[in-house]
């Protein structure tokens, strides 16, 4: 395996994590994925790296295990005042037809999930990551 990957841990830029946590996991996977990414590289990455790292790998195993003889998987994300979204899209089944685990890392950095059918087919699973301000009003509260 590749040891020239970015350490997760020296990651600012949330496409640069995004592509080194998810291309780590395509390497050993037994069916062909095509990877389509489109965040913008000045998103920074929205909570501690970590944590983040945990939450993309618990969300894309799942997204791994709905396409067993290969599909395209499509990562976006967009910023706005409420804070970044981000969007795992695969050409797996139907979400009404597949496990949704939510992992607990996600109550932990605040974010929500949400998972929704893709009209293309397969389907998406939106993270939502509160901004730096909404964050701090949770630690406060």
């Amino acid at each position: 395996m590749s040891t020239r990957w970015i350490k997760p841990n020296e990651c600012r830029s949330l496409a640069v994590l995004v592509e080194s946590v998810i291309g780590q996991m395509l390497i050993p996977h037994s069916t062909p994925i095509c990877l389509e990414l489109d965040i913008d590289t000045k998103l920074p990455v929205p909570d501690e790296v970590s944590k983040v790292v945990a939450l993309l790998e618990s969300l894309v195993s799942q997204s791994l295990e709905e396409m067993p003889e290969g599909g395209d998987l499509t990562v976006t994300a967009v910023s706005s005042h409420a804070g970044i979204e981000l969007e795992l899209a695969d050409t797996g089944c139907d979400v009404e037809q597949r496990s949704r685990r939510l992992p607990m890392v996600a109550a932990a950095i605040g974010a929500s999930l949400s998972w929704q059918n893709c009209p293309q087919g397969g389907g998406a699973v939106t993270i939502r990551f509160p901004s730096a301000r909404h964050q701090q009003q949770r630690v406060a509260a």
